[in-house]
């Protein structure tokens, strides 16, 4: 099951929760158990007072219509009480509230009915009076009589019910909060403790790829959660900066060569041939013969190419202006010496004297040097243009090498099967961490190179 880092987090404060929503329920029952437990109590209360008010209407009704009878004779205000008991009467017994054993009974059905034969309208006899009443009051005594059985019952088991709520509900809502703070304390712990063990561990692997010890670390068998993307991220970059650190190592050997080859180069080939040269020179000096003389001064000519021919190599090899005065100097001093003649292409240089103060390092210096050669080798072998760009500029901090001509474009935009030099360029430089495109030129027609690459001025 995939739990991620964020469902890690929230699990302890989660089951918490959970637990006192459950809390809450249980208490909410509880109540609710007892609110009907006092419901029906309340019923049972209002039954017996509704009771004991119709048994004192019926009494005092009773004895006013006995009263009544004997004399033969009743008053207005007479008459006007003993319709009044009457619904006093009425209006206590429809205040009765079945409860417990009166549900379904058909006790408060028989008292209504008992209720109606007492009804002072109808003028009944003095014996059949008596008789009802004695058949009402004994109806009413016997509700009475349960009511108030249950109504001391109900007392005494709401007492019971208060307590037992009360102890029930402090010990269940002790142990949920124990619980819940214990389950709390586990499970953040648990994952805590295991996602720090984890980042310590991603941690430690970046510090020591940081430090330059590229080992690759473990990635994960399988993906789990953020952390494990995060393990496999650096996996992978430590992997890609490994050949990047290996190509780069590569380069610098292969410069470091170029360079001892020049140094070999001039330190002594160059200065065995200057030597002949010297030779050479003090031989045509001293020859009297003309013909001698005019072959002599051919030989130097053809010795000075070859010295001129050599130093180019030399130059080619290791640059020795991009030494003394820097990457700009030594473009310039390459577009001066190599491409200033009618038959190539017009070119612009610019660059950007923030260039100057930038900390490249010799690799990079290099590495840029011979990108920029080849990319000005293929206007000028492969474009057909009559005109292009050199800048060198810093846009925020990101160095910006572009070569722009207006020649006829590259055909194949996806640069898939491109040639060697395009391929070599890519390589030098993905070697330093800098991204190279083509895209279509800001002239009518043509190509614009551009190498970007992040630095700190």
């Amino acid at each position: 099951m995939r739990i991620t880092v964020k469902q890690q987090v929230l699990l302890a404060p989660a089951t918490i929760l959970a637990l006192l929503i459950l809390l809450l329920i249980f208490m909410q029952y509880t109540y609710w158990s007892f609110s009907f437990k006092r419901q029906e109590a309340k019923a049972i209360g209002t039954t017996f007072i509704a009771v004991a008010e119709a048994d004192m209407a019926a009494r005092r009704l009773h004895v006013l219509l006995r009263t009544m009878q004997h004399t033969g004779m009743a008053a207005p205000e007479e008459m006007a009480l003993v319709a009044d008991l009457y619904e006093r009467m009425l209006a206590s017994i429809s205040r009765i509230k079945p409860f417990g054993p009166l549900v379904g009974s058909g006790h408060v059905s028989s008292l209504l009915e008992l209720a109606e034969n007492l009804n002072p309208a109808d003028s009944p006899e003095i014996e059949k009076t008596a008789e009802s009443f004695a058949r009402f009051r004994a109806e009413l005594s016997t509700l009475s009589n349960i009511t108030q059985i249950y109504r001391n019952q109900a007392r005494i088991s709401q007492e019971q019910d208060i307590n037992q709520l009360v102890e029930r509900t402090a010990t269940v809502s002790m142990s949920v909060l124990i619980l819940a703070i214990l389950l709390g304390l586990f499970i953040s712990g648990y994952f805590s403790r295991r996602i720090l063990n984890r980042v310590q561990s991603l941690s430690k692997n970046a510090a020591r790829i940081a430090d330059g010890k590229l080992e690759i670390p473990p990635a994960p068998d399988r993906i789990r959660d953020e952390l494990d993307t995060l393990a496999i991220s650096i996996n992978r970059m430590t992997q890609r900066l490994v050949q990047v650190v290996g190509t780069e190592k590569l380069l610098e050997g292969a410069e470091e060569e170029r360079r001892r080859i020049a140094m070999d180069l001039h330190d002594q080939s160059l200065s065995d041939l200057s030597t002949i040269l010297r030779g050479l020179q003090n031989l045509g000096e001293d020859q009297v013969d003309p013909a001698v003389h005019e072959k002599t001064k051919s030989l130097e000519q053809d010795l000075e190419r070859a010295i001129t021919n050599l130093r180019d190599i030399m130059n080619n090899l290791h640059p020795q202006t991009l030494d003394i005065l820097g990457l700009g100097a030594a473009l310039e001093a390459h577009l001066e010496q190599h491409c200033s003649s009618d038959e190539l292409p017009e070119y612009h240089l610019y660059i950007d004297p923030v260039v100057n103060e930038l900390d490249l390092g010799r690799v990079r210096q290099l590495t840029l040097y011979r990108i920029a050669i080849e990319a000005i080798q293929n206007v000028i072998k492969h474009a057909a243009a009559t005109r292009y760009e050199v800048n060198l500029e810093m846009r925020e901090k990101t160095l910006v090498l572009s070569v722009e001509d207006n020649g006829k474009g590259i055909l194949n935009q996806n640069h898939s099967n491109s040639g060697r030099g395009l391929n070599n360029i890519r390589e030098r430089a993905r070697a330093i961490s800098a991204a190279v495109d083509w895209k279509p030129s800001r002239f009518s027609s043509g190509t614009r190179f551009e190498l970007t690459l992040p630095c700190e001025v």
